[in-house]
């Protein structure tokens, strides 16, 4: 709730309260905070003594969350699209 509040806030200050000229400014500043951001992510994860093991982890995790809806998903549409095809099919040589 308390994001929501900031931002509201922000978007509030920028309608109202920002002049133009200080928009590049504002860029620019969005920028550099986005890369310390991101930097100051990395240094976290990289000072983890077992990162390496929970990023393998996690990719195999990640690969089995694709993998079993993809190939449920084939399995399921496939045999659909035959039947609803065939029926379009028999349809389109009656008439």
């Amino acid at each position: 709730m308390d994001v929501i509040i900031v931002m509201c806030l922000g978007v509030l200050v920028g309608k109202f309260l920002s002049p133009v000229r200080w928009k590049r400014i504002n860029e620019i500043l969005q920028t550099v905070c986005t890369v310390l951001l991101i930097f100051s992510m990395g240094v976290m994860l990289g000072s983890r003594e077992d990162f390496v093991r929970e990023i393998t982890v996690l990719g195999s995790q990640s690969i089995i969350f694709f993998l079993i809806p993809t190939v449920f998903s084939v399995i399921a549409v496939y045999p659909l699209t035959r039947i609803f095809l065939e029926k379009r099919r028999k349809k389109g040589e009656e008439e």
